[in-house]
C-alpha cells in the first residue's frame, strides 16, 4: 500500500497541468519566432492577392475606374476561351503530376535496394534539381522541336523524308513539350522525397509479410505504399500547384491558341489595352482558388490517411 501510494505521489506532478499563464507565454514565443517568415508570406502573398482581388472588381484608379463590379467574372465566364484554357491546364497539371509520380515511385523503389554504384546512381538521380525550368524547357525545345535534334538525325537516318515530318510534340495541341518537361523536372523532386520516406519506414513491416506469405506485389500494394502514400500525397499536390500555376514552360513550348490557364492571364495583364487588366486579375484569382481547393482536398485525404 505504501509503495503504492509513493507511485501516486511521484506521479502527481508529471500529471500536473501547465499553468494557463505558461501555456499563453509558449504561444507568444512561437508567433515571435515565426513572426519574421510569416511578416514577408503575409505581405508578398496576401497583400499580392489582396490587389488581385481589388483589380479583378474593376478598381483601377490609375484609368478613372474606382467602381467595384463583377463584370471582369461575367465577361471571363462568357468566354469559350477561358474554359479551353483551364482544360488544358488541367490536362497538363494531371497529366505531367501523374507521369513523375509513377516514374519517381519506381525509381525510389530502384534506389533504396543494396546495388554497387547507388550512392552515385542517387546522385545522378538528383542532379535536375538545381536547373531551372525554363532552362529544361530551351532543352525540350531544342532536342524534341520538328528543327531540333531529334528530328535532324531520324532525317539523316533516313527514317522521314524531311525534318518537317517529324511528330509535333512542341507548340502542339496535346502540350506534348510541356509535359516532357514538366515530368522531367518533377521527377526527381518526388522521387528524393518518397526515397528519404521509404528510408524512415524501413523494411520490417515487409519481412514481417513475406514471412506470413505476400509476394512481392502484395507487400508493395498493401504494405509499403499504405507507409509511403502521404509523403506521395504531399509531393505531389506541390507539383500539381506548380504546373497548374507556371506559365514560363507553357509560355515558350505550348500553342498560342488555346494556351494555359497561367499564360492567358499574363496576355491580358500585358495588353495594350488595360481594359483586360480586371480579366487576367480575375483568371489569377481562379487559379489561386483552384489551388487552394486543391491544397484542402490533400489535408483532407492526409488526414483520412492518418486515421
Amino acid at each position: 500500500m505504501l509503495f503504492g501510494q509513493d507511485i501516486q505521489v511521484a506521479k502527481l506532478p508529471a500529471n500536473k497541468p501547465k499553468p494557463q499563464s505558461h501555456r499563453w507565454r509558449e504561444r507568444f514565443q512561437l508567433i515571435l519566432m515565426l513572426g519574421p517568415a510569416l511578416s514577408v508570406i503575409i505581405f508578398l502573398f496576401l497583400g499580392g492577392l489582396g490587389l488581385a482581388v481589388m483589380q479583378s472588381l474593376g478598381y483601377l484608379p490609375f484609368i478613372g475606374q474606382t467602381e467595384l463590379s463583377l463584370d471582369a467574372y461575367r465577361s471571363l465566364l462568357s468566354r469559350g476561351e477561358f474554359y479551353r484554357s483551364l482544360l488544358l491546364s488541367l490536362w497538363i497539371s494531371f497529366v505531367s503530376t501523374g507521369g513523375a509520380t509513377v516514374l519517381a515511385v519506381g525509381a525510389a523503389l530502384v534506389l533504396r535496394q543494396p546495388f554497387r554504384g547507388r550512392r552515385w546512381a542517387t546522385f545522378v538521380f538528383q542532379l535536375n534539381l538545381p536547373i531551372p525550368h525554363l532552362v529544361g524547357a530551351v532543352g525540350i525545345l531544342f532536342l524534341f522541336s520538328q528543327s531540333g535534334f531529334l528530328a535532324r538525325l531520324a532525317y539523316l537516318g533516313q527514317l522521314i523524308d524531311n525534318p518537317g515530318d517529324f511528330p509535333a510534340l512542341v507548340f502542339d495541341r496535346y502540350a506534348i513539350g510541356i509535359i516532357l518537361e514538366y515530368v522531367w523536372k518533377s521527377t526527381c523532386f518526388i522521387g528524393i522525397i518518397v526515397l528519404a520516406v521509404m528510408q524512415s519506414v524501413g523494411e520490417d513491416y515487409e519481412q514481417a509479410a513475406q514471412t506470413l506469405g505476400a509476394n512481392r506485389w502484395q507487400r508493395f500494394r498493401y504494405v509499403l505504399l499504405p507507409l509511403i502514400m502521404p509523403g506521395i500525397l504531399s509531393a505531389s499536390i506541390l507539383v500539381f500547384a506548380f504546373t497548374f500555376g507556371a506559365f514560363e514552360v507553357p509560355l515558350l513550348l505550348g500553342q498560342r491558341y488555346p494556351s494555359a490557364l497561367p499564360v492567358l492571364a499574363y496576355r491580358y495583364y500585358t495588353d495594350v489595352d488595360l481594359n483586360f487588366r480586371p480579366e487576367a486579375m480575375a483568371v489569377s484569382v481562379v487559379i489561386s482558388v483552384l489551388v487552394t481547393v486543391l491544397i484542402g482536398v490533400y489535408v483532407r485525404l492526409s488526414r483520412r490517411l492518418g486515421d
